[in-house]
């Protein structure tokens, strides 16, 4: 059992070695927006994309057929996480967005972005660990620039033989996309073989 107790630094951020702990022992930090102070979750039940029964609409296969966005692998993901964390109300704290910079300079935490006419747009972040993928956020500044990122996303992980794509809590938003929630014994199982099954993204 892991200490998943935050231990600040100098930097004020979570240590990457806490963090890839906690992702491999199910559980994900999120900051709360009235203190910034960090809090460590593992839902009961767990939300997840089965890659398997991925679904989009007719309309937004229309717009991924048209090539309206270009989508780029890694370019600007401190834009992407900045973006994401740019609302009125964000778990994405501060020292989240320096924690998951850290990941991503050591090769843990990727974003996958929509650009327009050279211009970011939109995308999303998260994090890959074996097999697994855990989806952090998304952003969008045009029309299902988002939405053509994560069929980005699924076609990344299927096309290299991930397990998982673990979204942690469900929404209607993403339900569209074949999210279903599935009890924790059920969700670990999954990620301990997930995590058995060295990976690399893309």
């Amino acid at each position: 059992m892991i200490n998943l107790e935050t231990k600040r630094n100098k930097l004020n951020i979570i240590p990457s070695n806490l963090l890839l702990a906690a992702y491999t022992t199910g559980y994900f930090p999120m900051a709360d927006p009235e203190d910034n102070k960090i809090y460590w979750y593992s839902p009961d039940p767990r939300a997840i994309i089965p890659l398997e029964d991925f679904k989009i609409s007719r309309s937004l296969k229309q717009v991924i057929k048209k090539n309206i966005y270009v989508i780029k692998i890694n370019t600007r993901f401190e834009d992407v996480i900045n973006a994401c964390a740019a609302r009125k109300e964000t778990w994405i704290s501060d020292e989240i967005i320096g924690s998951y910079i850290n990941l991503y300079k050591l090769g843990y935490a990727h974003s996958v972005e929509s650009w327009y006419n050279d211009e970011l747009v939109g995308g999303l972040y998260g994090v890959a660990v074996g097999s697994a993928f855990f989806g952090e956020s998304m952003f969008s500044r045009m029309k299902n620039a988002s939405k053509v990122a994560l069929n980005a996303l699924v076609n990344i992980l299927k096309n290299n033989g991930y397990l998982l794509l673990d979204i942690q809590y469900i929404t209607p938003h993403l339900r569209q996309f074949g999210a279903i929630e599935i009890p924790k014994e059920n969700y670990l199982k999954i990620l301990g073989n997930a995590l058995k099954k060295a990976n690399k993204f893309p």
